[in-house]
């Protein structure tokens, strides 16, 4: 795991609390945001958007992710997530984090309390499914 200075850590999760503020939850009212720190040192935010058609509900992670590669970031330091009870990301936002880095630090923000907890997305999503898994083309 790459290591993240005290100082990034809070600017990430600072940047997850505030982000996931402007979470669209009605159905659930789960809010979640998510921050990336990229190699520059630009921090990119996104939040969960949920859909009357459940399917259609975009995460948090999700969210963050699209916006950095459309940004055209493919390399990321590390992931704040943010939420009630500092809850891991789930099995979907595992593995589309995965595609950019299984050593990238996750920083699970409670925004009960506060509490942080880093760990490494490898350990959230161990044996993942990558490109190497795939067949090679004819």
């Amino acid at each position: 795991m790459s290591k993240l200075s005290d100082r990034r850590i809070e600017q990430l999760a600072l940047a997850a609390v505030d982000v996931c503020g402007r979470a669209y939850a009605p159905y659930s009212q789960f809010e979640v945001g998510a921050a990336i720190l990229m190699q520059d040192g630009q921090v990119i935010a996104g939040c969960n958007v949920e859909n009357a058609s459940y399917g259609l509900s975009l995460c948090a992670e999700r969210a963050a992710a699209a916006a950095a590669v459309s940004a055209g970031y493919r390399n990321w330091r590390g992931v704040a997530i943010a939420s009630v009870g500092g809850v891991p990301p789930c099995g979907a936002c595992r593995q589309f984090l995965a595609e950019f880095g299984l050593n990238t630090p996750i920083i699970l923000v409670n925004l009960i309390d506060g509490a942080r907890t880093v760990c490494n997305l490898s350990e959230l999503l161990p044996r993942s499914f990558g490109a190497g898994d795939l067949p090679e083309p004819a």
